[in-house]
């Protein structure tokens, strides 16, 4: 069995989904890492994302996500 995160990344995970439309105008095509429901780091290297928000909140399971600019052409 896998390692389970923490119910607080799940808890983040959900904020990132309702508040998707903050973070878009915010932070168009980069990375978010969301800790108790703040996004404490962002960029467009994922890897440094992560490592800025490990190393700012001595968390291990971390929420990151990518933020489309909402601009998709198909």
């Amino acid at each position: 069995m896998g390692v389970m995160e923490p119910k607080e990344f799940w808890e983040d995970a959900k904020w990132g989904r309702e508040h998707y439309a903050e973070l878009q105008e915010r932070y168009k095509d980069q990375w978010v890492a969301i800790v108790d429901k703040r996004v404490v780091s962002y960029g467009k290297n994922l890897k440094k994302v992560e490592e800025e928000a490990k190393k700012l909140t001595k968390k291990e399971h971390i929420y990151t996500t990518f933020v489309e600019s909402g601009a998709a052409i198909y």
